[in-house]
């Protein structure tokens, strides 16, 4: 099916099902502890040994030899695989990284061997008699090192692997030359880790060349082309099952070592193997956020209308790919001379990534920040200009209108729920004892992709409308989603639908990442179920147009019959994909948001409590209020994380993350978020797609760490630019207490 239309008024539109607040249909499973993860595919991989990965102990450098005779002899050891009897393996598309050093090592904690053993125990005391020799050499660990020398370099220009990356629309210098108010402000933000709950977990087998792999990975068709890719074998002989994965924020896009290693185990010992990764190769194994360094520039007039607006971001990667961080600026506000550069150097770290909102999250730390300071330098409240800089056009292609842009709206409605007139203009000014108190807002944008995505929807002879796609569900609440459109299309209850997800043998979804997966995985099942009604029809000898389906029934023309009437001469199976036409090249597509936060600083200590935020937000048709709002609450929870406590800790002496556990990489707990609001605004986007939704799920991170920031500084008149905000960057310059 192609949409390439906006679309009309469709069968979605009743909202019988579709935009009601549902439970979670998997919930009873997860929360019972009988929903089966990665690592607990027992019954369908009987009899699997495990595996344990060595990662390396330096960050750059070679393996000189590796011993493993004393570990191939301890008690039930099967195998070891290193370098050098795993076969060629080669990179996938999404991941530069290799999952198996040998002979030289790229990063600290990089794969250099996996051990075999018929209990995790042995595997785990067998992989501490591994013996590997290393030639360490010197690495590049230090982003603020590696700007410095690759601008002197390259005449400061460092490497910028795409040009297209970087935007100029007018002439940015000479209007922020001419501009009577300027800003021109540096912003650090540091490494993030996912740390998400269930870890990098896969179970392997093989059936003669036939590999299946049940796994934690987000887009179940990327992982089968990187593994192919990888292991040098047809797409078609893998298999890649994963119904449950306990959380991703783009850390589990594609296949990752525990993948790689566990399939080249399993081959090696002749069964299946299990691996997941240990929670410190969790942060220095896979992927992170990189560490930005990013300076804006904002030249307004003394009305306060922006006329010069550039961004310019530094990051570290192994590969050329850079943290866009300038992904906002191109599209927030307005300005007619724009400018924005982004720039990358080679480091030796673990490769960097998609996390959360990639692009958005780190670049609207640094934007927003900026606009408060251009805000107090206008003498102007800094939600009033946002306001002035609104643009209902995309800025850098002013022939493009946006689909729907209610980022005014948003701000209105958030200052006037929030209480925003009661907050204290002057910095320091407002107090409870000991506490200074302050407000912050942030402003939220993030895109709203479509891709293509395909399923297929069985009616059978009890009347269960069954929908399979390969579609993940990460937390998310893809199981829902699906099973609500599934309903409204057939016009059943959602005890009549069952869904099943995440198995390549189904048809190709959209996978889960990049906020593309809810409107692209649900109107998949929107194109199936209407070439399903198309059958019923058919069978039932009705027409096709007008025809209504509700309550188990089908009428068209004066006729009514029931759903199962359809079947009676047999099961009705459907399958088709929504595919896209240009709309996103007419249409600016995206999702928008405004953040208000309220902390308290304690004036002695420094100690930060965020103690309410608020967030307003218009994206599309919601289909399921209840899913999206704890959707967006996790993501300014995490928000909250990024703002005051998270940090990947580089030593930049040995070249590895110091803090790669749950005790010293430390996130948000329910006592630091005490209470959350969240306000959806009445919103449909013909554009998007026939469910006339977005996404919701990066959204709600773009740009709260930054309301916190502005909090802060509104707090204690003390401004922090570079994350995260800790009571050290504030202690020596907090205000006097009375």
């Amino acid at each position: 099916m192609k949409f390439d239309t906006p679309a009309t008024h469709n069968p979605i539109d009743r909202l019988k099902v579709v935009g009601q607040p549902t439970e979670r249909i998997d919930g009873p499973l997860k929360t019972t502890g009988t929903a089966t993860y990665a690592y607990e595919q027992h019954q369908a991989a009987p009899g699997a040994a495990y595996g344990y990965i060595v990662g390396a102990a330096i960050g750059k450098g070679g393996i000189e030899s590796i011993d493993i005779q004393q570990a191939k002899a301890a008690p039930g050891v099967l195998g070891v695989v290193t370098a050098e009897n795993a076969g060629k393996l080669g990179v996938g598309a999404f991941y530069v990284a290799r999952a198996l050093a040998g002979p030289s090592v790229d990063h600290y904690h990089q794969a250099v061997a996996i051990v075999v053993a018929e209990t995790f125990e042995q595997a785990r005391a067998a992989s501490a008699l591994v013996r590997v020799r290393y030639a360490r050499t010197k690495g590049s660990f230090d982003l603020a090192e590696e700007r410095k020398s690759g601008a002197k370099q390259q005449s400061q220009q460092p490497l910028q692997p795409n040009p297209a990356l970087n935007t100029d629309v007018g002439d940015f210098d000479a209007a922020y030359a001419a501009a009577p108010v300027t800003l021109d402000a540096t912003y650090t933000t540091p490494d993030h880790g996912h740390a998400m709950m269930e870890p990098h977990a896969t179970i392997a087998a093989w059936d003669g060349d036939k590999l299946t792999l049940w796994t934690a990975i987000q887009i179940v068709s990327w992982g089968r082309r990187d593994l192919a890719k990888t292991l040098g074998i047809p797409k078609e002989n893998i298999r890649i099952v994963s119904p449950y994965i306990g959380g991703g924020f783009g850390g589990k896009g594609s296949i990752l070592s525990d993948a790689v290693l566990a399939a080249v185990a399993a081959k090696q010992v002749g069964r299946p193997v299990k691996v997941t990764l240990q929670r410190a190769l969790m942060f220095n194994n896979t992927t992170h956020r990189a560490a930005t360094i990013q300076r804006i520039r904002i030249g307004a007039g003394k009305d306060g209308r922006i006329t010069a607006i550039g961004h310019e971001s530094w990051s570290g990667n192994l590969g050329d790919r850079p943290e866009t961080a300038t992904a906002p600026t191109k599209l927030l506000y307005a300005g007619a001379n724009r400018m924005t550069r982004l720039r990358v150097v080679h480091l030796d770290l673990p490769e960097a990534n998609a996390m959360r909102a990639p692009g958005e999250t780190p670049g609207m730390m640094a934007l927003e920040i900026a606009m408060d300071e251009m805000a107090e330098k206008l003498g102007l409240d800094p939600v009033a200009f946002r306001i002035l800089n609104d643009t209902q056009v995309d800025p850098e292609h002013p022939d493009k209108p946006f689909s729907q842009r209610q980022l005014v709206e948003c701000l209105r409605t958030g200052a006037r729920r929030f209480g925003w007139d009661a907050r204290g203009a002057k910095p320091g000014s407002r107090r409870e004892g000991r506490w200074l108190i302050g407000a912050g807002v942030a402003s939220a944008i993030r895109g709203a992709p479509v891709i293509k995505s395909a399923a297929s929807v069985r009616l059978d002879r009890s009347g269960i409308v069954t929908v399979e796609t390969d579609m993940t569900d990460i937390g998310t609440g893809s199981y829902t989603i699906i099973a609500q459109t599934a309903a409204e299309m057939m016009g059943v209850g959602l005890d009549k639908v069952a869904v099943r997800l995440g198995d390549s043998r189904f048809p190709e979804g959209a996978g889960s990442g990049g906020q593309f997966g809810a409107a692209s995985s649900t109107a998949g099942v929107y194109a199936a179920c209407i070439k399903l009604r198309e059958m019923v029809a058919q069978r039932l000898g009705m027409s096709s147009t007008n025809i209504e389906f509700a309550g188990g029934r089908v009428r068209a023309g004066g006729t009514s019959r029931p759903l199962l009437d359809a079947v009676a001469a047999g099961e009705l199976v459907a399958e088709d994909a929504m595919e896209y036409g240009d709309l996103a090249k007419r249409f600016a597509q995206q999702t928008f948001g405004a953040h208000f936060v309220e902390v308290a600083v304690d004036s002695a200590t420094g100690e930060i409590r965020i103690r309410r935020m608020l967030g307003v937000f218009a994206a599309g048709r919601i289909i399921n209020p209840l899913a999206a709002r704890s959707q967006i609450i996790g993501s300014m929870t995490m928000g909250a994380g990024a703002a005051l406590m998270e940090e990947l800790v580089v030593d930049k002496r040995v070249g590895f993350f110091v803090n790669h556990d749950l005790a010293s990489y430390e996130v948000p707990v329910h006592a630091d978020i005490p209470h959350q609001e969240v306000i959806f605004l009445d919103e449909v986007d013909p554009t998007a797609g026939p469910l006339k939704a977005k996404g919701v799920g990066e959204l709600g991170i773009s740009g709260v760490p930054a309301a916190i920031a502005n909090a802060v500084y509104n707090a204690t008149g003390v401004r922090v630019r570079d994350y995260p905000i800790t009571l050290d960057k504030l202690l020596d310059r907090l205000p006097r207490s009375a």
